[in-house]
């Protein structure tokens, strides 16, 4: 059974499915195997060949049952570049998706960055967006640039839940003074190490609490990518670093 985390956040909105894949290493072996990434490596940016990551994607999808047919996959590019999308395929240049629209699939891959997924549960009009977050797009203020989409579409911040993925901890997340500068000193930690060192969760989490969304709507896994050999980590794997899929959708009216 391939291991994916289900966000509670999401857990009692009738129109909102969401999922977060782990890196079910023990899936295939690079020897022997059919891949030379261990694991479900869904990352179309990974060094695998595209045929190999779409029999992942096959994979996944038979035993999920959702739609492969409706994904949307953003080709990203550490930027804050948002797409407001109504039909399936890669997007190029983005990283982030927002739509009202049924039964499509908003899929972010990361592996050491944050998926950020949120939702306006909006019975009547409901708006979803998925977001690839790592310190570029975080300081170029990706979530702020994400939600004015979703509000574009008739979301409202208020009423948004959101989760942000398992991805690399403060502990973990040694930057260099040139990047460190760029965010408020209350992010970075100067003090326990001999560089300084970013918190990306905190950073984020607190962007969305300044464009509106609500404390307790808010989930933010407690998981680190370097850590936690559960998830793929570019930084702890470099090439064989395969990437992890978090996805989105709106269900049909029941």
């Amino acid at each position: 059974m391939i291991k994916v985390i289900q966000p509670h956040i999401f857990s009692d909105i009738d129109r909102v499915d969401c999922f977060f894949t782990e890196a079910n290493r023990e899936m295939n072996e690079p020897v022997g195997g059919y891949g030379n990434i261990k694991g479900l490596n869904l990352g179309l940016n990974s060094e695998e060949n595209e045929s190999i990551v779409q029999k992942n994607y096959d994979l996944l999808f038979d035993e999920t049952g959702w739609n492969q047919n409706q994904l949307i996959i953003a080709r990203q590019v550490h930027s804050n570049n948002i797409k407001s999308v109504q039909e399936p395929g890669i997007v190029e240049g983005v990283d982030g998706l927002v739509t009202d629209r049924e039964d499509l699939l908003l899929g972010i891959q990361v592996a050491d960055c944050a998926a950020i997924l949120i939702a306006d549960p909006n019975p009547v009009h409901p708006v979803i967006g998925a977001f690839h977050a790592g310190w570029r797009g975080a300081v170029a203020g990706i979530v702020g640039e994400g939600l004015n989409e979703m509000i574009n579409l008739g979301g409202n911040p208020a009423q948004c839940k959101a989760f942000i993925s398992p991805c690399i901890s403060v502990d973990n997340f040694e930057v260099g003074e040139e990047v460190a500068s760029k965010f408020p000193s209350e992010y970075c930690d100067y003090n326990h190490f001999d560089k300084p060192h970013l918190n990306l969760k905190a950073f984020l989490r607190d962007q969305l609490l300044e464009c509106g969304v609500k404390e307790p709507h808010i989930e933010t896994s407690p998981f680190c990518t370097i850590d936690d050999d559960r998830f793929y980590s570019y930084r702890r794997e470099r090439d064989q670093s395969g990437r992890m899929l978090g996805v989105i959708r709106i269900s049909p009216k029941k």
